[in-house]
């Protein structure tokens, strides 16, 4: 009976990607050691990944940005650009002030983390955008997003990329770029979190997103959402 509930455990395989050998050591120990999840491979180059996640089959790629640089923002646009319903998800490592987060974003990464992340949430990240979910720091959108849209000003009425959404979707969306889970959205709202998956959905799918990443820089972008002063 127990080798049977062993093999009917999901286990999250994850690809590391990152320039410095002893960096992508580190985050391979650190989440190896964790339940329900195997490293696949560690790799240093763009390049590299894509040859190796055909083969290996990663459920993560997760990119530590810090070391694989632009490099990283070249295989999060090629893994998330693969017309396969198995491809892996892209979750990014980062420094906060770190300017190639902007492109990989609207590369299409599934999630965003700061490099002084605490292991165990670092792994929960690792499960969540394997399960399908975005995983979008607020500290992140705070920090970064503003940088490029300091200019943007709120509106009264949807802009015109928005045009197609509906009133409802506009309320997810706007509370997505404040960095609200859907748990959260959903007690906002007063409506059921699958409620709120089906709005956020059918949102990007209008607006043709692939994550939930590059929603918040929709909504950021299109001055749905007023950027706040970053506190230093």
């Amino acid at each position: 009976m127990s080798v049977m509930n062993a093999e009917r455990v999901r286990v999250t395989k994850v690809l590391i990607v990152g320039g410095q050998a002893l960096a992508r050591a580190g985050l391979a120990a650190l989440i190896q050691a964790a339940p329900g999840v195997e490293v696949v491979g560690q790799v240093a180059t763009g390049d590299h990944a894509l040859t190796l996640a055909p083969v290996r089959h990663p459920d993560v790629v997760l990119v530590d940005m810090d070391t694989a640089g632009m490099d990283g923002v070249a295989v999060t646009e090629a893994v998330v650009s693969r017309a396969t319903a198995s491809r892996p998800r892209v979750l990014v490592l980062c420094s906060a002030a770190l300017e190639s987060v902007d492109a990989a974003l609207r590369a299409g990464a599934s999630g965003v983390l700061l490099r002084d992340t605490a292991p165990d949430r670092l792994v929960a990240a690792i499960h969540t955008v394997a399960g399908g979910e975005g995983l979008f720091a607020p500290s992140v959108s705070r920090r970064l997003i503003s940088a490029y849209v300091h200019h943007a000003r709120p509106r009264r009425d949807p802009p015109p990329s928005l045009r197609a959404l509906t009133g409802r979707e506009i309320e997810v969306l706007r509370l997505v770029a404040r960095g609200l889970s859907n748990t959260d959205i959903a007690g906002e709202l007063v409506v059921t979190e699958a409620t709120v998956k089906t709005h956020l959905n059918r949102t990007m799918t209008k607006l043709n997103l692939t994550s939930r990443a590059q929603a918040v820089v929709v909504a950021y972008e299109t001055g749905l959402v007023a950027p706040r002063r970053a506190v230093s």
